[in-house]
């Protein structure tokens, strides 16, 4: 690991770790985050974003093993999902362990949560995680940052820590989010790096039921 990766990623653990917010590369855009289980942390990144904290922040993961630390069950349709579609930019709604705080749960206790590729995120959540919130790193309405000299330096001073060092993010759309269904079917609720097709090649792809 590049020498000043590695420092920039100690301070960054150290920071979330003790309860700060931090910047950091994930396989689409930078994200802005905190330990998911850091209610006030979680608080302070809505505030760095000007953004409504009913809306539950998603959450990235590093392995199987960290989803298990925060999953109330992990279903076979999850596990087909996980064997087709991670490491990579896919987001699934799970439900979660009551521990997390409600920045990162919605009304019936679930969480969108994925298993990232990126390297710098993967050992950022092995060493301060099992999960980390990963919102992306942009004011609201404002346009998101794939490059270090893209970021707000707004949020870049708000935030205790950054991992500015290479490899960055490699841009474009960010991560597609469904719901399992049941039964070997996904709804897609926002579709973005994984296409309705990728998707429709392992699961039935449905509408929400009414």
């Amino acid at each position: 690991m590049h020498r000043d990766l590695d420092t920039q990623l100690e301070a960054a653990a150290a920071a979330l770790l003790h309860g700060g917010v931090a910047l950091y590369p994930t396989e689409t855009l930078y994200a802005l985050g905190c330990a998911a289980h850091r209610a006030e942390a979680c608080a302070r990144i809505a505030a760095l974003k000007g953004r409504p904290e009913a809306k539950p922040f998603p959450l990235l993961l590093a392995d199987m093993d960290g989803l298990e630390a925060i999953a109330d069950a992990i279903p076979p349709d999850l596990i087909r999902l996980a064997e087709a579609f991670w490491p990579g930019p896919l987001s699934v709604l799970v439900r979660t362990k009551d521990y997390l705080p409600p920045q990162v749960r919605d009304a019936l206790g679930y969480s969108s949560v994925r298993i990232t590729p990126h390297p710098t995120a993967r050992e950022l959540c092995r060493r301060a995680g099992p999960a980390l919130v990963a919102t992306s790193a942009n004011r609201s309405g404002q346009p998101a940052a794939a490059l270090p000299q893209e970021l707000d330096p707004a949020l870049v001073a708000g935030a205790q820590a950054a991992v500015l060092a290479d490899p960055w993010p490699a841009g474009g759309e960010p991560s597609t989010l469904v719901r399992l269904l049941g039964g070997g079917a996904v709804a897609i609720l926002r579709l973005g790096a994984v296409s309705e097709a990728a998707l429709a090649r392992v699961f039935r792809v449905e509408a929400l039921p009414l």
